[in-house]
């Protein structure tokens, strides 16, 4: 979808009385989907999944774009304290269950969001794994909310060109060989043989935290 797309779907969906957010992760391939939003209403939610474990560079790119567009920032932490987020040996949770660490600081605190609102922007793309790549732009997701998927057909070389021609910034760590940054213990540098996603908590048979599935109508 171009902007005039994406732009009438958003502003078909506020003329209709819904109530609309979105998410984002603040890395560099987020930066044209909150560069969009910033153009059509810039009072939109956005709501940061602030997990406590991110990159000190992703906090300070966070607050940076923000500025920069002049967004409507949500930081969202989650309900359960890290020091009982332990397994039974003592050891936080993204060292032995990282599913169920996932859920305590990001899908759980997510599904409150969701019984506030209508329609969920959300910026997956197909590219980045082979889970998103069935996904379409537009699924129901729980609690009666709509989830739209505006950015599902861009590649990276859409979010390189957006990005150049409206002369935006990218995640520091992208030029150190991070494409796909989450939380820092979950996190490494791609490999060329690599897809995005699998960056990601690597070695497990992992690539999604539960936001783009356990969060989806089924």
């Amino acid at each position: 979808m171009d902007f005039k797309q994406i732009e009438g779907k958003i502003k078909g969906y506020l003329a209709e009385g819904k109530l609309i957010f979105t998410t984002s992760s603040f890395q560099t391939h987020s930066i044209p989907l909150l560069h969009i939003i910033s153009r059509i209403e810039p009072q939109i939610p956005i709501y940061f999944l602030n997990t406590g474990y991110h990159f000190s560079e992703t906090l300070e790119f966070r607050d940076q774009v923000v500025k920069l567009l002049n967004l409507n920032l949500v930081d969202l932490k989650p309900d359960t304290p890290k020091n009982i987020q332990l397994d039974p040996e003592g050891k936080l949770l993204f060292t032995s269950d990282p599913d169920h660490c996932c859920y305590l600081n990001k899908t759980q605190p997510m599904e409150k969001v969701l019984m506030q609102y209508d329609v969920w922007v959300n910026g997956i793309r197909a590219e980045q794994n082979a889970f998103r790549n069935d996904m379409k732009i537009e699924q129901n997701a729980k609690h009666n909310v709509l989830r739209f998927h505006p950015m599902i057909e861009w590649t990276t070389k859409d979010i390189f060109a957006y990005r150049k021609k409206f002369n935006l910034p990218e995640h520091p760590l992208e030029t150190k060989g991070y494409f796909s940054i989450g939380c820092e213990p979950c996190t490494r540098k791609v490999d060329l043989d690599m897809q995005e996603r699998e960056a990601r908590w690597y070695g497990l048979n992992k690539t999604e935290c539960g936001l783009n599935t356990d969060l989806i109508s089924k």
